[in-house]
């Protein structure tokens, strides 16, 4: 478990094969469904192979990735922050998901501002990129919170829905 961040109540990993179970839940809950989308994830096996081939092969490419974002006294998984280089966008992109039940509690702000100055820092990425979708007023007030600046509205490839683009400089 090779952690990357630790801040006053998290922990911030990289992902292995092992998160299977918790990555099953993660992307099959409400609000993973309502503004990230349906990644067919139907079986823990489904789980393991995302991870192989998003997480772990980003690390591997690129050197960072979507991170695991566990409880630091317990190490219950809670949540994830990203940091995702996409070929439709110039600049990494920041991103997050949270167990429902972990919301409300400032671990996706705590998360988020550590991975972002780890960023910055550690990896030297002047600039970070967000996009969210339009409705989710819990992400947009995040991002806002963290410094990002709102741009436009933007279409990723093979998508209807426009997105909000944020910067941060």
């Amino acid at each position: 478990m090779e952690q990357i961040i630790g801040t006053v109540r998290l922990n911030v990993r990289k992902f292995n094969e092992g998160d299977a179970g918790f990555i099953f839940g993660l992307l099959n809950s409400p609000g993973w469904l309502e503004f990230i989308g349906d990644r067919n994830i139907k079986t823990l096996e489904d789980a393991r192979l995302y991870l192989v081939n998003g997480p772990l092969f980003s690390y591997l490419k690129f050197g960072f990735g979507p991170y695991l974002v566990e409880l630091k006294d317990t190490k219950v998984p809670i949540g994830m922050c990203s940091l995702i280089k996409r070929d439709s966008l110039e600049d990494v992109d920041l991103g997050f998901a949270f167990l429902p039940e972990y919301s409300g509690k400032a671990y996706a702000f705590e998360a988020s501002n550590a991975v972002l100055h780890f960023a910055k820092k550690n990896l030297g990425l002047r600039k970070l990129v967000a996009i969210t979708n339009t409705t989710n007023t819990s992400s947009i007030k995040l991002l806002k919170k963290l410094g990002f600046i709102s741009e436009r509205t933007i279409k990723m490839p093979d998508e209807e829905e426009e997105l909000l683009f944020f910067s941060h400089e």
